[in-house]
């Protein structure tokens, strides 16, 4: 009857359009007051307990970061050097543009971000080269989710406090996961690229030109160095370097390229807020809704349910496929990852699925999220920065999001490219 309560109660409430962490939170009370033995103090330590933590601090402070270096000039530096070097490749503009929001996504650590900064340059100068702007907008829409599959990511530090992993392994399985898709995706691009015998070539950057976009970037380049490097070396804490980051942005920003204004720094921090706040209410309304789950032995019998089905592991694996990319569609991004974690990974760490493999299989799954309709926040984004009709963008999504399963489906089934960092 709880369970029924929980679920059903969160269920209603989501359907009705009552926000996920106001949702979490009063199915949550809901199935309290049907317990005789718990009262609402329960709720209310699981909400402090559930914030109290001093690795999502690190949530703040990248976001704030990755808003910082979007408005301060780094991203329009950054892609000097992406059509510089990469201007002459096999794909031409759709390589840079894909280059660009690998580099961008080293320093943002969300997709929104990366589609908002990229796809405002990229898309109206991917059309001016011949390529239809809806096919631009949906290359950008997917390679933005690469925000959150490179590291320092958001959602990696949120899967990491829910699944009590470190934030370290996260950022270093992220690595060659993150860097594959940005390949599977320039594949394609390439493959789409020779089809059409209408586009501008990209004139070939002199080697002058080149070290002078390098030159001009160099500090934006040093941001995930110094910061991954402080990670990996073992010098700072994920939390610390989130801090960094903060300080060398607004450094940049502010005093070297001169392109931030004092006084848009309380904006941008207002904005940050706001973004984090609506993360925060999900992760601290998430732990007692995952209490009440443990109370109920939901995970341990869902586990058990799904093993009495198929002790195949490949079967398994791909159900669980399945349901993140149908779940992806529908319910955001980190929400999905404090709802599901505790009841997915019972059940993978029985089949010998390593917790941080599977964090990033999560990761990549409901990444594919972000571009497929009716959440679809990449989408919006960039019909939003490109002025494109999100009908038409829907349509030029769907073989994107075919390439995108492929990969996912190589990550998921090949665990070395995950953990072999």
């Amino acid at each position: 009857m709880t369970v029924a309560i929980l679920f059903g109660g969160f269920a209603i409430l989501v359907l009705i359009g009552v926000p996920i962490g106001i949702a979490l939170g009063c199915a949550s009370v809901l199935a309290i007051l049907a317990l005789p033995f718990l009262d609402l103090k329960f709720f209310a330590l699981g909400l402090v307990g559930g914030l109290n933590s001093y690795t999502l601090l690190a949530v703040v402070l990248f976001t704030l970061a990755g808003n910082l270096m979007s408005q301060g000039g780094i991203s329009d530096r950054l892609l000097r050097v992406a059509r510089a070097f990469f201007g002459t490749m096999p794909g031409g503009m759709g390589t840079v543009t894909i280059m660009a929001c690998l580099f961008f996504a080293a320093i943002s650590g969300t997709g929104s971000a990366t589609v908002a900064a990229i796809g405002l340059a990229m898309i109206p100068a991917m059309a001016t080269q011949g390529y239809d702007r809806a096919y631009a907008g949906a290359m950008v829409a997917s390679a933005g989710g690469l925000g959150v599959m490179i590291p320092p990511s958001v959602v990696m530090i949120v899967y990491a406090v829910t699944a009590g992993v470190s934030v370290t392994d996260m950022f270093k399985a992220g690595v060659l996961p993150g860097i594959f898709v940005a390949g599977v995706l320039m594949a394609f691009n390439v493959l789409c690229s020779r089809r059409q015998t209408d586009l501008a070539v990209v004139e070939k950057a002199s080697w002058s030109e080149r070290w002078k976009a390098l030159n001009e970037a160099k500090l934006a380049l040093l941001l995930p160095v110094i910061v991954l490097g402080g990670i990996y070396s073992g010098l700072i804490t994920p939390t610390e370097s989130a801090a960094v980051a903060v300080v060398y942005g607004a450094m940049v920003s502010l005093f070297i390229y001169r392109e931030l204004d004092v006084s848009r720094l309380f904006p941008i921090i207002l904005e940050s807020a706001l973004l984090v706040s609506a993360v925060l209410v999900i992760v601290g309304a998430s732990v007692a809704f995952g209490r009440i789950m443990a109370l109920e032995k939901v995970p341990n019998d869902i586990a058990a349910f799904v093993l009495s089905l198929t002790d195949s592991k490949l079967m398994i694996l791909l159900l669980i496929n399945t349901l993140l990319l149908i779940v992806g569609t529908f319910l955001e991004t980190l929400a999905a990852i404090v709802i599901l974690t505790p009841i997915l990974l019972p059940v993978v760490v029985v089949l010998g699925v390593d917790p941080v493999h599977f964090g990033i299989i999560m990761i990549v799954n409901l990444a594919i999220g972000f571009v497929t309709p009716p959440l679809g926040a990449n989408l919006f984004m960039a019909a939003q920065v490109g002025h494109i009709e999100f009908e038409a963008l829907s349509r030029a999504i769907l073989p994107w999001v075919a390439v995108l399963i492929v990969a996912v489906l190589v990550i998921t089934f090949v665990p070395a490219l995950s953990l072999s960092l």
